[in-house]
């Protein structure tokens, strides 16, 4: 067993864990609690349980705390600290707060304005998280990281692979909402290295990442919801080809005059040709 999981380079607790869901199968009434817990972890990332059983029970849903607790330990919900927040002075939360420059920020050309996003993504036997990075100016996603865990080391797996790829100069900016991950000194501390400028949405009233969501939407329609997955090892090879073999290379964009973002950018004049106009 353990020569077979080096070969598949999976871990031996994650194929018990896998060998244990295919005994079990999900229960839907449990799956959708679960599927509620997810959003509201996203959408109010420093909630603990008891304020997520809260706001179930505002939802409708007869859950006890101790429920929610066990379901969110399933799911790997309980890592988010305060203590990976950076203080400001804000008494009612912790986390960092950059002005919005993306919502005035007239964008020309690539690499002058990534946006970034994360989902959870509902399987039949388990929830897991996806975070993207898109170039906004070609709508190309950049970077991307599947995982189990909400923790900051997804978002800066997606963020390391955006980097590797583009190789943006200093003064892009990078524009998310507040949430956890993003705020967290792992992430902003790479940011600030490479001479990025953070913007966030202000809170209450977000910057309009619509291409993110979209992209979402359309990664959930069209490859997720289209397929039989189950688990992680599933699907992680469905959305590497769907991002950079088809999103990427092959689905047409009306903003960008019905092609893909990589021929897209590819029509751009180089930085070279643009510099030899100028003269």
């Amino acid at each position: 067993m353990k020569q077979l999981c080096e070969i598949v380079r999976l871990s031996r607790a994650g194929y018990y864990r896998w060998e244990d869901r295919q005994a079990r199968p999900p229960d839907p009434a449990n799956m959708e609690l679960r599927s509620q817990i997810q959003q509201i972890a996203l959408d109010w990332p420093a909630y603990g349980y008891r304020r997520i059983t809260a706001e179930l029970r505002r939802r409708g849903q007869r859950v006890n705390r101790k429920r929610v607790l066990r379901l969110m330990h399933q799911d790997n919900l309980l890592c988010l600290r305060r203590r990976s927040f950076v203080k400001t002075t804000d008494s009612n939360h912790a986390l960092a707060v950059y002005p919005n420059l993306a919502a005035d920020l007239e964008v020309s050309g690539i690499n002058q304005l990534w946006v970034a996003d994360l989902t959870y993504i509902r399987l039949q036997t388990e929830f897991v998280y996806l975070a993207v990075i898109l170039d906004a100016y070609s709508r190309r996603v950049v970077g991307w990281a599947l995982g189990r865990t909400l923790e900051a080391e997804l978002a800066v797996s997606a963020l390391e692979m955006a980097l590797r790829q583009r190789q943006p100069s200093p003064g892009m900016v990078h524009h998310s909402d507040r949430g956890v991950q993003y705020a967290s000194h792992a992430y902003l501390g790479i940011l600030q290295e490479r001479g990025i400028r953070i913007s966030m949405s202000a809170k209450g009233n977000p910057y309009d990442n619509a291409q993110a969501e979209s992209f979402m939407k359309t990664l959930k329609y069209e490859e997720v919801y289209r397929n039989d997955y189950r688990v992680l090892e599933d699907l992680f090879a469905g959305i590497g080809e769907f991002i950079e073999q088809v999103y990427n290379e092959k689905r047409l964009h009306s903003a960008l005059g019905y092609r893909p973002p990589v021929e897209f950018e590819a029509l751009l004049p180089s930085p070279a040709s643009e510099a030899r106009v100028a003269l």
